[in-house]
């Protein structure tokens, strides 16, 4: 194949692939600085201990050495408890940090990390630290005008008890924890929903749009060539 003719070819192919992925809106990236804080579980049914958990959403095999989770008290700002993180995202973009029953085990299913903490309940903020700077944060609950807010522009809904707070998209964040937080009856350490689609899905979409395109050229040239037959005068007979 000539060489000029594999660029075009492979300009088209980049062409559909872009196409498919404006259509719905992804192709730019999302705002996110990872990792993100992507779910909050601190208020069981009963005892918290064993069953709270914080989730982390960043890249695969990203280390963690160097953040820190804080809680932030909303009444005065105290600080506490503070987690110093060690490990790597997962494969697939979570990490969960769950708390220890004491013994070395938890309730917190997929967990990747255990220590010992209780955020509490709102109004509050749990802060992502890395080196001392803010990497993520996230405050719920309902702050008087005199109670210290740490997350982002407002805060989320404080998540009744056996409910955690999720992000809408585990890899979205607006600076709104309002916008990017809901709560969610049943909490979910481990997985979630990103904004980005699998490559495969995207593909499968590609393909797709770029098959609707091809049939209706063929369609708009078909109809040309029949308006042009059918405008020819009728051939005369000698």
């Amino acid at each position: 194949m000539p060489r000029s003719l594999g660029r075009a070819l492979a300009g088209r192919r980049y062409l559909a692939v872009s196409l498919a992925w404006l259509s719905l809106g992804i192709l730019a990236p999302p705002a996110l600085a990872l990792p993100l804080i992507s779910e909050v579980f601190y208020d069981a049914v009963g005892s918290d201990d064993g069953h709270s958990f914080v989730e982390l959403y960043g890249v695969p095999g990203a280390p963690l050495t160097g953040f820190v989770l804080e809680g932030v008290n909303g009444a005065g700002g105290g600080v506490g408890p503070s987690v110093s993180l060690s490990g790597a995202i997962g494969a697939e973009g979570f990490f969960v940090v769950a708390d220890d029953l004491g013994d070395g085990t938890t309730l917190v299913a997929a967990a990747d990390q255990l220590a010992n903490f209780d955020f509490q309940n709102g109004p509050d903020s749990i802060v992502l630290r890395f080196d001392g700077a803010v990497v993520d944060a996230v405050g719920y609950g309902a702050f008087a005008p005199d109670a210290v807010f740490a997350g982002e522009g407002s805060p989320a809904e404080d998540a009744p008890a056996g409910a955690s707070l999720a992000r809408r998209f585990a890899d979205l964040d607006t600076d709104d924890n309002a916008a990017d937080f809901a709560v969610q009856a049943v909490p979910t350490p481990g997985v979630g929903p990103v904004s980005i689609p699998e490559p495969a899905t995207a593909l499968l979409l590609a393909v797709g749009l770029a098959g609707l395109g091809r049939a209706g050229r063929r369609r708009a040239r078909s109809a040309r060539q029949g308006g042009r037959l059918a405008s020819r005068p009728p051939r005369s007979e000698p």
